[in-house]
């Protein structure tokens, strides 16, 4: 196998691997096996997510954004603005570009390391709706921001069993076939909330997730409790802005999420990595016949 550079960049507390892959060269390996090889942490780099950045015929450039379990998803905010720094300090792009995702063409501007992302038009809002979880009626309120998430208000953010509880409504029959995000927000006036979030893909509470504090400010919009701009406090500790136009009927448009990445570091896959790729392809055809 031939050297893979690679850079590292955290977005807020979510951390993503970052590739430049407009050659194609992974084209003859299985993406999902490399992904969960290279993604564990402790025994490898170690990250929420791997990223390549391809050519697009329609945006300056064209993301497959894959979850550390190697299953591929539509949309990641704090991977879109991980991404754009990483195509703008490379000189892909300049500072202010497009990106091609499975969710469609959205935009972004990268000041520093700095980023603000807009996101596409929120779909699908429902609002109180009443699912059973260990014999107790929850409410939720849930919403597609490129991907779908669940929003539950609760009252102390630090005493929910976040694990537990976000993967038994991740997997509620309610959410199905795709399943859910599942973001716990705690409200504490209309410009600041507190979130935490189980992250499908990932199954387990992450530091941040973009998305999810996007689809936490318009659950929360939409039940008159918070007004753009709005700021939500990750679990990791640091703030990601949203900001948005609430029009007539509950609907959204000029979405925004902005907040700071972290240039972690650059280096090169080590050869023992492919060795872990080999005997995951091994494993994976001997448990096939």
């Amino acid at each position: 196998m031939k050297d893979i550079n690679i850079t590292k960049i955290n977005g807020s507390g979510n951390d993503f691997i970052l590739i430049d892959h407009r050659s194609n060269f992974l084209k003859d390996i299985s993406l999902p096996v490399f992904v969960r090889s290279i993604c564990r942490r402790r025994e490898s780099v170690g990250a929420d997510g791997l990223i390549l950045l391809e050519n697009s015929e329609v945006a300056d450039f064209k993301w497959r954004f894959f979850n550390a379990d190697g299953s591929e998803a539509e949309m990641c905010g704090n991977g879109a603005r991980c991404v754009a720094r990483y195509a703008s300090l490379k000189g892909i792009t300049g500072t202010k570009l497009t990106i091609e995702t499975l969710a469609g063409v959205i935009q972004a501007k990268v000041k520093n390391k700095r980023v603000l992302l807009q996101l596409p038009i929120p779909t699908n809002l429902k609002l109180h709706q009443s699912i059973s979880v260990n014999s107790k009626n929850l409410y939720t309120g849930s919403i597609n921001v490129g991907v779908p998430h669940v929003v539950i208000p609760v009252k102390n953010i630090e005493k929910v069993p976040v694990k537990d509880l976000g993967r038994k409504v991740r997997f509620h029959p309610n959410f199905q076939p795709a399943g859910a995000n599942v973001d716990f927000v705690q409200v504490i006036d209309f410009s600041h909330l507190i979130i935490r979030t189980y992250e499908r893909g990932v199954e387990d509470e992450t530091l941040a997730c973009g998305t999810g504090s996007v689809a936490s400010a318009l659950v929360v919009a939409a039940l008159d409790k918070a007004k753009s701009p709005v700021e939500v406090k990750t679990h990791g500790g640091e703030s990601l802005f949203v900001y948005f136009q609430q029009n007539e009927e509950r609907s959204f448009s000029q979405v925004f999420l902005e907040g700071d990445t972290c240039l972690v570091f650059e280096g090169t896959l080590g050869v023992d990595i492919w060795h872990q790729y080999k005997k995951a392809m091994k494993d994976n055809s001997s448990s096939d016949q």
